[in-house]
């Protein structure tokens, strides 16, 4: 762990060292909240979802993707939290490209999966958690800075489901912190020098966002 965490600074330090401020949260029915729903409608955009609400849940421990018990799962409030999402976007007429791209460790996963049904996800090693790439780091965040950056077409946009960490290397101080909590979504315009748009809350739970572990 001490290893990951030298590591996770050495890559973060260089997306820090501007004057980007850590965004706040927006939902719909705030300005800042309908505006990004209205550019998520004309679509061309990247979602990056957040796994759902984990509180509660064991620590990770083994590490090993595959093993659902050694995980950190997302809760009974994290599967309604991702089914309140998916019906929230079809809501307010946002669009998907198919198919909505998950992280294969089980929080990822299964957040999409409910969300959007499994039929429409695919399970990619690209959004892989940072802890649990190993030796394969720098190919992981690679796979994610691809994602990121892709052109995606009008009127649909890319949804990508995973694990806030990756993107904070990537992304840095904006989705940093308490900017991106469990289940929210940041909202990314692609391209080579990608930014972010701002961050959407579409089922945020009472005291919820952040676990212990």
């Amino acid at each position: 762990m001490i290893r990951r965490a030298f590591l996770t600074l050495a890559l973060l330090l260089p997306a820090w060292s501007g004057l980007a401020q850590e965004l706040v949260a927006a939902r719909p029915g705030m300005p800042e909240g309908d505006a990004l729903v209205a550019r998520l409608r004309a679509g061309g955009l990247v979602l990056f979802m957040r796994h759902a609400d984990t509180r509660g849940e064991a620590c990770d421990r083994s590490f090993r993707v595959g093993d659902r018990a050694g995980q950190r799962n997302i809760s009974a409030l994290g599967r309604e939290q991702a089914a309140a999402v998916g019906r929230r976007l079809a809501e307010l007429g946002v669009r998907l490209e198919e198919p909505v791209l998950a992280g294969p460790v089980f929080r990822a996963r299964d957040t999409a999966e409910i969300a959007f049904g499994a039929g429409r996800v695919r399970v990619t090693d690209d959004l892989l958690a940072d802890d649990y790439a190993g030796g394969r780091l720098a190919e992981v965040m690679a796979g994610h800075r691809r994602l990121l950056s892709a052109p995606v077409a009008a009127g649909v946009n890319r949804m990508l489901v995973g694990h806030r960490t990756p993107l904070i290397m990537i992304a840095g101080t904006p989705v940093g912190g308490r900017a991106l909590p469990e289940g929210a979504i940041a909202v990314m315009e692609p391209g080579a020098d990608f930014r972010v748009l701002g961050i959407l809350e579409l089922a945020p739970l009472p005291g919820g966002g952040f676990h212990g572990c």
